[in-house]
């Protein structure tokens, strides 16, 4: 039910995009749109992410690891053929790969350096990564390997997201705190995304980087990423600005993921960045507030990320996890929904969609089912809980992982990367966007999501045309040129509502009160609740649309008629 109340909001609030808002205009890549440059993504004033005609897109996908560590290729390889494993990932609806990758690894590349590990791959299972190109033959060079899983990506209608998951490339790595290490500088990690935005400008398969994975620390001498306004070498907001920056100036039209860091000072008892850390052991007392690490944004609040002019850019990107990677705190209890949300998510990392900040991208999420497969164990909750607070959200997410390998979550893949976890995949499953016939969407204007025929793509979503540039020519008697700028016209059919006035038909939900409840209910609802003076409702209109009885009619209500149309 959640997944079709999903699909009915994305479709109105595309229906809304010309009434609405005005979307700004995304900047314009180094050609026309074509199968290269079509499927850039920005976020628009209402804190969503769209794609170049304004309508609204779900980042649903999964993360891979391996280039960040010393097999210095995808984890698995080892065992299965590559491709086979990227069509399996699109065949079973994710749209979107976060690909965890280190500063050294990127630096490497640009340099044409030497594989400084052995590349871990089974050249039996993988004759097309080898360089003679049969099997037994001998493995291509790593950034070779790669290119050709991007090229299977799109082929595939999977985009991806590099990550920076760490300055070395180590297993090991992400447990540094920071984005720089003794190997590699702040300098070193600013020219590995200025280079990798560079590189890949003019191929929209690559549509976000995550600027560094889980900065934390908490002053405990091994380094702290902290917030605030400095210009302090640990402040990550400061860090994150000059990353965004350097990807940016490269290629302006990719998202910059932001991620939280771990502590943040309860300013209001008198703390501040240099408290000291506590014996938790000894005092349950602390002077930060705490998080998982990249999940407190408590920051953003006070000092949020300024990218500027590519202000339309940012996503901010919690990790969020379950009691079985740590008993947390807020675990403590009968958790639920309600307990989660007071305890730690709306005050952490929440407020920013709940208050329309700015859209979320879930970076991590996920976990083992727990012992015997109990729906009920807390593990399982905590994951369903998020789930469903992601899809009534619309929360962009990467689940973690599509590995086996992960010690504290497991995986999708499971028998040595041979055979799918169905029942955690079919936890995840709710959680992809699909059409209301089940049809898992890509995110390319063109190209369908995976090989079996049971995906979609953008444009087929979106009434099943690829979008055409219109060009404009304007000229300048300054210097008597003409300048050709490539813009894009997007023509939304009218929604048209009837709103009637007397005697109220009393059904709830039917804001129009033309004596039924249908998608004109929730578009009317929804545009009352974004400029009550451009779109009026009548007293008895009202009176049925405050579905939850709360004295106010807004998106809460509009959410509610959608329930009740879903039902019908």
């Amino acid at each position: 039910m959640k997944t079709t109340l999903f699909k009915k909001s994305i479709a109105v609030t595309s229906a809304l995009a010309a009434v609405v808002c005005a979307v700004p205009a995304v900047p314009s890549a180094s050609a026309a749109p074509d199968a290269y440059h079509d499927d850039w993504l920005h976020v628009n004033e209402n804190a969503e992410i769209v794609d170049m005609n304004g309508n609204p897109v779900w980042l649903t996908g999964c993360n891979w690891f391996g280039y960040n560590v010393t097999t210095q290729v995808f984890d698995g390889v080892w065992s299965r053929n590559m491709h086979e494993m990227l069509n399996e990932m699109a065949d079973h609806g994710f749209n979107f790969m976060r690909v965890p990758m280190s500063t050294q690894i990127l630096l490497q590349w640009k340099n044409h350096d030497p594989d400084p590990y052995m590349v871990k791959v089974n050249e039996w299972k993988n004759p097309e990564l080898t360089v003679e190109g049969v099997a037994g033959g001998t493995p291509k060079y790593s950034f070779d390997i790669w290119n050709q899983a991007v090229e299977w990506c799109r082929e595939n209608g999977i985009k991806i997201m590099i990550d920076i998951h760490c300055a070395t490339t180590a297993s090991n790595g992400h447990q540094l705190p920071l984005w720089y290490d003794s190997n590699y500088s702040t300098e070193d990690w600013l020219e590995a995304l200025n280079w990798v935005a560079d590189y890949y400008k003019d191929d929209d398969t690559i549509l976000a980087i995550d600027l560094k994975n889980e900065p934390h620390g908490k002053n405990d001498g091994q380094g702290m990423a902290k917030w605030d306004d400095s210009t302090d070498l640990n402040n990550w907001k400061y860090a994150a600005e000059r990353g965004a920056d350097a990807v940016l100036s490269a290629n302006p039209n990719l998202l910059v993921m932001v991620e939280g860091i771990e502590v943040y000072p309860k300013f209001e008892e008198g703390e501040d960045w240099d408290s000291q850390p506590v014996d938790y052991a000894r005092y349950p007392w602390s002077p930060f507030y705490g998080a998982w690490w990249g999940g407190n944004f408590r920051g953003a609040r006070d000092y949020p990320v300024d990218l500027g002019e590519h202000q339309s850019q940012l996503v901010y990107s919690p990790h969020d996890y379950g009691p079985l990677v740590w008993e947390q705190d807020w675990f403590k209890k009968d958790f639920n929904k309600d307990t989660l949300m007071e305890d730690y998510w709306y005050d952490t990392w929440a407020y920013l969609v709940e208050e329309n900040i700015s859209p979320l991208f879930m970076g991590e999420w996920g976990g083992f089912i727990d012992e015997e497969h109990d729906p009920t164990g807390d593990n399982t909750k905590w994951m369903t809980i998020l789930r469903d607070y992601m899809i009534e959200k619309h929360i962009h997410h990467t689940f973690w992982c599509f590995n086996e390998n992960s010690g504290d979550t497991g995986g999708l893949l499971t028998n040595d990367f041979q055979d799918w976890d169905e029942e955690k995949y079919a936890l995840v499953k709710p959680a992809l966007w699909q059409d209301e016939n089940g049809k898992f969407i890509s995110l390319d204007h063109t190209i369908k999501l995976g090989q079996a025929g049971n995906g979609i793509s953008l444009s087929d979503y979106y009434g099943g045309s690829t979008p055409q540039p219109a060009t404009t020519t304007a000229s300048s008697e300054e210097n008597a040129t003409t300048t050709t700028t490539t813009t894009t016209t997007t023509t939304t059919a009218p929604v048209t509502t009837t709103t009637t006035t007397g005697k109220s038909s009393g059904v709830k939900g039917d804001a129009d009160n033309n004596g039924s409840v249908s998608v004109s209910d929730i578009v009317l609802t929804l545009q009352y609740s974004a400029n009550k003076a451009k779109y009026p409702i009548s007293p008895e209109g009202l009176e049925n649309a405050d579905v939850d009885g709360d004295g106010e009619v807004n998106a809460k209500d509009a959410f509610l008629i959608q329930e009740i149309d879903a039902k019908q």
